[in-house]
C-alpha cells in the first residue's frame, strides 16, 4: 500500500500546530529516510521486476517505523507524546508497530504479508514461514517486500532484508552517541578539566617548557662587579700593614 511521505505528513501537521517537545531528537533521521525514499522512487526501474521496484517503499517504511518504535519502547529516548504524534501524523506505520507488540510478530516486515486476502488459498507470505521449518538450502524472499524471513523463533534473521534498510537505526544512533561521549570524556581527561573549553595544556605538555627554569632572584650590584661581593676577612691585630 502507498505510504504518506514525511514531507506530506509534516505539511499537514504544520497547519495544526507545532511539533511536540523532543521530536527534534529523531527528526533528522526521519528526514534522511524520507529523502532516501524519494531518491529510490525516482530511480530508473529498468531491469527490475515490477514488484521489486516497490521494495524500497516497504523496507524504508519498516525501517523508520522500527526506528521510532525502538526509541520509545526499547531505549526510552522519546516521550509518549512524540511516539503518538509520529503515528497520528503517519510518519510511521502504526498498524505495523502494533503488531510488533504481539508474540511471533516482533520483526514483521509488513502487514501486507499476513493478510490472507493478498494470497491464494488464504495463506500468508513465504517470509512468515519459520526458518527451522524450511530446509537448510531454502532461499526465502517475499516478492512483495523483499523480506528474507521475518518469522520469530530459532534461526531467525536479525536483518530481515539483508541490506541497509534492515539495520536498526536507533541502536546505531545511540552507539555513536556513546562513542562521542567517550571521546569527549577522554579529551577532557587529557586536558585535565572536567568541563569547559580546553584552554590549559596537559601536565605532560606543560613540562616541555622552552623558556627554561625561572632565573635566580636579582642581587645588589657593587661597582662593576658582576656578582655579590664576598665578605671581608677579619684583620689580625699583629698583622703588619703593607705599604703602598
Amino acid at each position: 500500500p502507498p505510504y504518506p511521505s514525511f514531507s506530506e505528513a509534516m505539511s499537514r501537521f504544520a497547519r495544526k500546530g507545532r511539533e511536540p517537545a523532543g521530536f527534534e531528537y529523531i527528526k533528522g533521521t526521519l528526514e534522511a529516510l524520507e529523502q532516501e525514499l524519494r531518491d529510490k522512487v525516482n530511480e530508473p526501474h529498468e531491469g527490475k521486476r515490477k514488484a521489486e521496484s516497490q521494495w524500497p517503499v516497504h523496507q524504508i517504511n519498516w525501517q523508520r517505523s522500527r526506528y521510532v518504535y525502538d526509541m520509545y519502547w526499547r531505549y526510552e529516548k522519546i516521550s509518549r507524546e512524540v511516539y503518538e504524534y509520529c503515528i497520528r501524523q503517519k510518519l510511521v506505520d502504526g498498524a505495523l508497530m502494533a503488531k510488533w507488540r504481539k508474540p511471533g510478530y516482533e520483526k514483521l516486515c509488513s502487514t501486507y504479508v499476513i493478510n490472507p486476502r493478498n494470497y491464494n488459498f488464504g495463506t500468508v507470505s513465504v517470509c512468515r514461514v519459520p526458518r527451522h521449518a524450511l530446509g537448510d538450502d531454502a532461499h526465502i524472499e517475499c516478492p512483495t517486500t523483499g523480506c528474507r524471513g521475518c518469522a520469530s523463533g530459532p534461526g531467525s534473521r536479525r536483518n530481515i532484508f539483508g541490506n541497509k534498510y534492515g539495520q536498526y537505526l536507533a541502536r546505531i544512533q545511540l552507539k555513536r552517541e556513546r562513542r562521542r561521549e567517550e571521546e569527549e570524556r577522554a579529551e577532557e581527561e587529557v586536558v585535565g578539566r572536567p568541563t569547559g573549553p580546553a584552554i590549559w595544556a596537559a601536565d605532560e605538555d606543560d613540562d616541555d617548557d622552552d623558556d627554561g627554569p625561572p632565573p635566580p632572584p636579582p642581587v645588589e650590584e657593587d661597582d662593576e662587579d658582576d656578582g655579590p661581593r664576598p665578605a671581608k676577612q677579619p684583620r689580625l691585630a699583629d698583622e703588619e700593614e703593607e705599604g703602598p
